[in-house]
Protein backbone atom coordinates (compact mmCIF):
# COMPACT_ATOMS: atom_id res chain seq x y z
CA UNK A 1 0.00 0.00 0.00
CA UNK A 2 1.37 3.55 -0.72
CA UNK A 3 2.69 6.07 1.84
CA UNK A 4 0.26 9.12 0.53
CA UNK A 5 1.97 10.87 2.94
CA UNK A 6 5.23 10.21 1.28
CA UNK A 7 4.09 11.40 -2.37
CA UNK A 8 4.70 15.57 -1.94
CA UNK A 9 8.34 14.78 -0.10
CA UNK A 10 9.20 12.05 -2.47
CA UNK A 11 8.59 14.87 -5.50
CA UNK A 12 10.62 16.83 -4.20
CA UNK A 13 13.54 14.88 -3.11
CA UNK A 14 13.38 13.68 -6.82
CA UNK A 15 13.82 17.58 -8.06
CA UNK A 16 16.84 17.96 -4.94
CA UNK A 17 18.34 14.97 -6.46
CA UNK A 18 18.06 16.17 -10.27
CA UNK A 19 19.83 19.08 -8.88
CA UNK A 20 22.46 17.35 -7.84
CA UNK A 21 23.03 15.37 -10.37
CA UNK A 22 23.16 18.61 -12.74
CA UNK A 23 25.64 20.21 -9.75
CA UNK A 24 28.07 17.45 -9.89
CA UNK A 25 28.35 17.14 -13.80
CA UNK A 26 28.86 20.99 -13.44
CA UNK A 27 32.14 20.60 -11.03
CA UNK A 28 33.44 17.67 -13.33
CA UNK A 29 32.86 19.55 -16.51
CA UNK A 30 34.14 22.75 -14.70
CA UNK A 31 37.11 20.37 -13.43
CA UNK A 32 38.14 19.05 -16.65
CA UNK A 33 38.15 23.12 -18.04
CA UNK A 34 41.58 23.24 -16.56
CA UNK A 35 44.49 21.88 -14.78
CA UNK A 36 42.26 20.75 -11.86
CA UNK A 37 43.51 20.61 -8.22
CA UNK A 38 44.22 17.41 -6.53
CA UNK A 39 42.28 18.50 -3.45
CA UNK A 40 39.10 19.38 -6.07
CA UNK A 41 39.36 15.76 -7.85
CA UNK A 42 39.88 14.26 -4.32
CA UNK A 43 36.74 15.77 -3.09
CA UNK A 44 34.60 14.97 -6.25
CA UNK A 45 36.10 11.44 -6.07
CA UNK A 46 34.65 10.95 -2.52
CA UNK A 47 31.08 12.55 -3.46
CA UNK A 48 30.03 9.67 -5.91
CA UNK A 49 31.90 7.24 -3.93
CA UNK A 50 29.83 8.50 -0.41
CA UNK A 51 26.75 8.49 -3.26
CA UNK A 52 27.60 4.81 -3.93
CA UNK A 53 28.05 3.81 -0.29
CA UNK A 54 24.53 5.30 0.87
CA UNK A 55 22.92 3.56 -2.39
CA UNK A 56 24.33 0.52 -1.32
CA UNK A 57 23.42 1.30 2.88
CA UNK A 58 19.47 1.58 1.13
CA UNK A 59 19.61 -1.54 -0.94
CA UNK A 60 21.41 -3.66 1.24
CA UNK A 61 24.01 -4.74 -0.43
CA UNK A 62 28.04 -4.89 0.09
CA UNK A 63 30.15 -1.77 0.12
CA UNK A 64 31.54 -1.55 -3.80
CA UNK A 65 33.93 1.45 -2.95
CA UNK A 66 36.03 2.92 -0.57
CA UNK A 67 35.13 6.25 0.87
CA UNK A 68 38.16 7.95 -0.56
CA UNK A 69 38.93 6.30 -3.51
CA UNK A 70 41.70 7.56 -5.92
CA UNK A 71 39.93 8.14 -9.33
CA UNK A 72 40.89 9.76 -12.07
CA UNK A 73 38.50 12.95 -12.83
CA UNK A 74 36.73 11.47 -16.26
CA UNK A 75 35.97 8.04 -13.45
CA UNK A 76 34.26 10.70 -11.04
CA UNK A 77 32.17 11.74 -14.36
CA UNK A 78 31.36 8.55 -15.14
CA UNK A 79 30.35 7.13 -11.60
CA UNK A 80 28.73 10.07 -11.00
CA UNK A 81 26.20 9.68 -13.87
CA UNK A 82 25.91 6.15 -12.76
CA UNK A 83 24.59 7.16 -9.12
CA UNK A 84 22.42 9.85 -10.41
CA UNK A 85 20.32 6.75 -12.33
CA UNK A 86 20.87 4.43 -9.37
CA UNK A 87 19.33 7.30 -7.12
CA UNK A 88 16.18 7.53 -10.00
CA UNK A 89 15.74 4.41 -9.92
CA UNK A 90 15.55 4.01 -5.79
CA UNK A 91 13.54 7.11 -5.88
CA UNK A 92 11.21 5.72 -8.19
CA UNK A 93 10.72 3.01 -5.41
CA UNK A 94 9.77 4.45 -2.99
CA UNK A 95 6.74 5.41 -2.62
CA UNK A 96 5.61 2.04 -1.15
CA UNK A 97 8.31 2.39 1.34
CA UNK A 98 7.87 4.94 4.46
CA UNK A 99 10.70 7.42 4.53
CA UNK A 100 10.99 6.55 8.47
CA UNK A 101 11.62 3.14 7.71
CA UNK A 102 15.02 2.24 9.02
CA UNK A 103 18.29 1.03 7.23
CA UNK A 104 20.84 -0.88 9.60
CA UNK A 105 24.41 -0.89 8.20
CA UNK A 106 28.00 -0.63 9.82
CA UNK A 107 29.88 2.38 8.61
CA UNK A 108 33.52 2.11 7.63
CA UNK A 109 34.19 2.88 11.18
CA UNK A 110 33.29 -0.59 11.75
CA UNK A 111 30.25 0.76 14.13
CA UNK A 112 26.72 -0.71 13.77
CA UNK A 113 24.46 2.28 13.13
CA UNK A 114 20.99 2.28 11.69
CA UNK A 115 19.39 5.85 10.18
CA UNK A 116 15.79 6.16 8.48
CA UNK A 117 15.46 6.51 4.70
CA UNK A 118 14.40 10.10 4.76
CA UNK A 119 17.48 10.54 6.73
CA UNK A 120 20.19 9.49 4.67
CA UNK A 121 18.60 10.96 1.75
CA UNK A 122 18.73 14.42 2.69
CA UNK A 123 22.22 13.68 4.34
CA UNK A 124 23.56 12.52 0.96
CA UNK A 125 22.24 16.04 -0.53
CA UNK A 126 23.87 17.84 2.39
CA UNK A 127 27.19 16.05 2.03
CA UNK A 128 27.46 16.72 -1.46
CA UNK A 129 26.50 20.31 -1.12
CA UNK A 130 28.67 21.02 1.34
CA UNK A 131 31.73 18.77 -0.69
CA UNK A 132 30.78 20.87 -3.39
CA UNK A 133 31.64 24.22 -1.54
CA UNK A 134 35.19 22.62 -0.77
CA UNK A 135 35.53 22.28 -3.87
CA UNK A 136 35.04 25.41 -5.46
CA UNK A 137 37.27 27.25 -2.75
CA UNK A 138 39.92 24.52 -3.95
CA UNK A 139 39.79 25.67 -7.48
CA UNK A 140 39.38 29.16 -6.53
CA UNK A 141 42.70 29.56 -3.97
CA UNK A 142 44.12 27.74 -6.88
CA UNK A 143 43.33 30.98 -9.29
CA UNK A 144 39.98 29.09 -11.37
CA UNK A 145 36.87 30.02 -11.51
CA UNK A 146 34.88 27.21 -9.64
CA UNK A 147 31.57 25.72 -11.38
CA UNK A 148 28.70 27.73 -10.66
CA UNK A 149 26.91 25.49 -9.29
CA UNK A 150 23.97 27.20 -7.16
CA UNK A 151 20.81 25.77 -7.11
CA UNK A 152 18.48 29.07 -7.71
CA UNK A 153 21.06 29.31 -11.06
CA UNK A 154 20.00 25.66 -12.12
CA UNK A 155 16.20 26.73 -11.71
CA UNK A 156 16.46 29.80 -13.71
CA UNK A 157 18.34 28.84 -16.46
CA UNK A 158 16.40 25.74 -16.45
CA UNK A 159 18.53 23.49 -15.70
CA UNK A 160 16.30 21.12 -13.08
CA UNK A 161 12.81 21.84 -12.44
CA UNK A 162 11.33 24.65 -9.72
CA UNK A 163 10.40 23.22 -6.17
CA UNK A 164 6.82 25.19 -6.54
CA UNK A 165 5.90 22.03 -9.46
CA UNK A 166 7.38 19.62 -6.85
CA UNK A 167 5.35 19.93 -3.60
Amino acid sequence: MSDVHNLPILRHLRLLFDYDAWANREVVRGLGAGPAPERAVALMAHIVAADRLWIDRLVRRPQRMPVWPALALQECGEIAEDVAREWRAILGTLDEVPLTEPRDYVNTKGESWSSNVGDVLLHVLLHSAYHRGQIASTVRAAGGEPAYTDYIHAVRAGFVASAAGAV
